[in-house]
């Protein structure tokens, strides 16, 4: 699986690069403009991410902007539904405004930090991306 981890928090890195790397391989950027930039150049080569990690209080560009142009270039190249990245937002924000607004652009999951192993690979497992038992053996 090819990961794409945008959080300018280097803890928050770490510990998600922990958590993931047994699952596939990482790329770590630490703003929105950059998360996106990544995005499109691996899209364009044809390697596209299978899994985005996005926070949303980010540098430039925030999570919830970034997730909204993911899609639309999703979506200029023809690429929808389960064919499309699977993005899951982690961050600090719990309101109800922000989990609304980034499912209503199209995130799978969304986890409230602090950052939990269970809670990751709990979201991983019911987007398919691993085996249940990867959940109770990780």
């Amino acid at each position: 699986m090819k990961i794409l981890i945008v959080e300018d928090d280097p803890v928050s890195n770490a510990l998600l690069s922990a958590i993931l790397a047994p699952f596939g391989s990482c790329d770590v950027v630490m703003d929105g403009i950059s998360g996106l930039t990544g995005f499109v150049s691996a899209l364009l080569q044809k390697r596209p991410y299978d899994l985005i990690c996005l926070d949303i209080m980010l540098p430039g560009l925030d999570g919830q902007g970034a997730l909204k142009q993911i899609r639309q270039w999703e979506q200029k190249n023809n690429i929808g539904g389960l064919d499309g990245a699977k993005i899951i937002m982690i961050t600090a924000l719990s309101d109800s405004a922000n989990i609304l607004q980034a499912f209503r652009s199209q995130c799978e999951g969304y986890i409230v930090k602090p950052i939990r192993k269970s809670n990751v690979l709990g979201q991983l497992k019911s987007l398919g991306l691993i085996p249940g038992s990867a959940v109770e053996t990780k």
